[in-house]
């Protein structure tokens, strides 16, 4: 029977008093809260953790410690990731949560193989290549008005893959899983600064839901930096997930509250939003499956580079991206010209992406031929070392990979949410996970599920509202049970058939530059992993302009760049209010047993690396 929630605990313990005094000198917490892991204060963040026995990276230091836990326990790196990212959808709600989605890439290391299960939501059974148009004008809805409705609400695929997940490689419950993340919705994290910028960048769209507004901003206050944060209505949707199983998503109570709250979305008396209603039914629910599907594999470098395959485009336009590299010596005596090198492959490959990929169920997509060598031999040809390409350019074929083509005119890369969280885990039998998760961009929907403690995706909006180009076949338009392309790139890079590098980011489109440019400046530049990571970023996605982060914009590479007809303007906000391009979490692994582990030591606020045995960080 469905029982009756009200959104009272949420509005009126969801921030307490944190004590600022050293933890042994804080008052004892009461009976109703226990004590969280790391007691009241958070883990200590560090961006750099050395050792051995297995290790966790990821954006928050709560979710890297419950990973290192479960580590430390016997569980593998599968039981980890998960229990990682179930925490994440506690302290990091914004990016990540069973109201979303994502690709688990996985390395077996007893077979010596890579697995993959896409957990990407799906459009409902009455969504149509033109639920995005306004039928008076023929023309794509507002954008803004898109995000922030029921209609943008994809059917979640996050639960179905921790359960595919750990069915198929796991040595714990979904239960024993999610213990940790519910005991830190239960007895609260400290709120930073990090989540404190986030709600205030969301502060009007999360004003028009009541039950976000109560959740987030109780009493039409921000979040105070130290007080502690609760969501106990999260814990009890934890619970019933460990109690029912996924089965409470897809069949249940669960889902039926997600199915009403799409339908009518519980906009706030008072509010002006026009706010759209969604599609999905209980049957889409029901029909939603996660899937296990083949990695993509190219080589670069005798190094064999595993990713996600389609519906995602993270893996063909990575891989084609470092297909054509491998046609140029990219050498740290002259950066200026690796650099440039970078942009245009991305430039290329983020054309074809636009083109060719979508659901695979759905189109026909060439990932092998987008991914051969010697259709990578023919785009590379059309990068000159004195001169850019002037994009848009146009795409390829990949069908017909012989000569050189044109670079013609092509369409920009659409919008993609800029939000999204990743995490990364190994374990001491030597298994390794690359895990990216998200409910799109940062706040989602804005629609918060009443009672249940979890924001909806907005995933949907990942889809082409209208054909990228008048005549030319468009293979990401909404579609029923269609899964709209991302650009999710959680990637595994081996040598002789073991791990080397594990690395992935959040960043909407940029995820794919993101990964590329770091596994340029490890493999090509020569830069050790921490190094790689925090290096500035630029982003080049077949757009007229390449986005760049401040630390990039005064190097003295970019006039340099420039003086080969780059142009580049400062990256949008996206996580905070400061220009930043991706958060990379990754992992390398070294002789003896020994890991890297590394998170941004900056960007988000900085991230969190930890080893269960260490030897030294940084």
């Amino acid at each position: 029977m469905t029982t009756r929630r009200t959104l009272l605990a949420a509005a009126s313990a969801a921030f307490l008093p944190v004590p600022l005094l050293p933890h042994a000198a804080a008052a004892a917490p009461s009976t109703t809260h226990r004590e969280a892991p790391g007691g009241l204060q958070p883990p200590a963040k560090q961006a750099v953790a050395v050792g051995s026995g297995g290790a966790v990276s990821s954006v928050n230091p709560y979710a890297t410690q419950v990973g290192i836990d479960v580590l430390r326990h016997g569980g593998n790196a599968v039981d980890a990731a998960v229990a990682t990212a179930a925490a994440l959808g506690v302290v990091e709600p914004y990016s990540a949560g069973v109201g979303g989605g994502g690709y688990f890439v996985y390395y077996d290391a007893r077979t010596k193989t890579v697995h993959t299960v896409d957990g990407r939501e799906t459009g409902p059974a009455r969504m149509r290549p033109d639920s995005f148009t306004d039928p008076s004008t023929g023309k794509a809805i507002p954008f803004d008005e898109a995000v922030n409705s029921g209609l943008s609400v994809g059917v979640p695929g996050t639960p179905a893959t921790w359960q595919k997940a750990l069915d198929a490689w796991g040595s714990m419950s979904l239960a024993e899983a999610l213990r940790p993340a519910t005991r830190i919705a239960d007895d609260g994290f400290v709120v930073n600064d990090q989540f404190r910028a986030q709600t205030e960048m969301n502060e009007a769209r999360f004003s028009d839901f009541a039950p976000t507004a109560q959740l987030f901003l109780p009493g039409g206050q921000l979040p105070v930096v130290g007080s502690r944060f609760r969501n106990p209505d999260l814990a009890r949707t934890y619970r019933e997930l460990a109690r029912d199983g996924v089965d409470a998503m897809y069949h249940g109570d669960i889902g039926a509250d997600v199915v009403r709250t799409v339908q009518n979305p519980p906009v706030a008396q008072g509010s002006t939003r026009h706010v759209r209603p969604g599609l999905m039914e209980r049957s889409d629910l029901a029909n939603y499956r996660a899937i296990l599907r083949a990695p993509t594999c190219t080589t670069y470098h005798g190094l064999d580079v595993y990713s996600m395959a389609p519906s995602s485009s993270g893996g063909t336009t990575v891989g084609e991206a470092l297909n054509i590299l491998e046609n140029f010596r990219l050498s740290p005596a002259d950066k200026v010209q690796a650099l440039h090198d970078y942009l245009e492959a991305s430039r290329i490959a983020f054309a074809d992406r636009n083109r060719w990929v979508g659901d695979p169920a759905f189109f026909d997509v060439p990932t092998e031929e987008l991914l051969s060598k010697e259709y990578a031999k023919g785009r590379a040809c059309l990068i000159q070392p004195t001169t850019s390409l002037t994009s848009p350019i146009a795409p390829g074929d990949p069908h017909n990979p012989a000569g050189c083509t044109a670079p013609g005119t092509g369409s920009q890369e659409p919008y993609e949410g800029p939000s999204t969280t990743h995490l990364v885990a190994s374990d001491r039998w030597g298994n390794v996970v690359s895990y990216t998760l998200t409910i799109e961009q940062t706040g989602g929907s804005a629609i918060t599920v009443p009672g249940r403690g979890f924001l909806l995706n907005n995933e949907l909006t990942d889809f082409d509202f209208t054909p990228l180009q008048e005549g030319v076949p468009d293979p990401n338009l909404p579609g029923p049970g269609k899964r709209p392309r991302s650009s999710m790139s959680p990637t595994i890079v081996m040598r002789d058939d073991r791990p080397l590098i594990a690395v992935g980011s959040p960043g909407g489109a940029t995820i794919i530059t993101t990964v590329l440019q770091t596994l340029l400046n490890r493999l090509d530049l020569g830069m050790p992993l921490p190094e790689a990571v925090a290096a500035p970023r630029i982003s080049q996605r077949n757009r007229t302009t390449t986005e760049a982060e401040p630390a990039f914009l005064d190097s003295p590479e970019r006039p340099a760049l420039e003086a080969l007809g780059e142009s580049f303007v400062l990256a949008p906000p996206a996580f905070t209010p400061s220009p930043e391009i991706g958060a990379v979490a990754a992992l390398e692994f070294g002789p003896h047993g020994t890991v890297t582990a590394v998170a941004e030591p900056k960007r988000r606020g900085g991230g969190s690396a930890m080893v269960v045995q260490k030897t030294s960080s940084t």
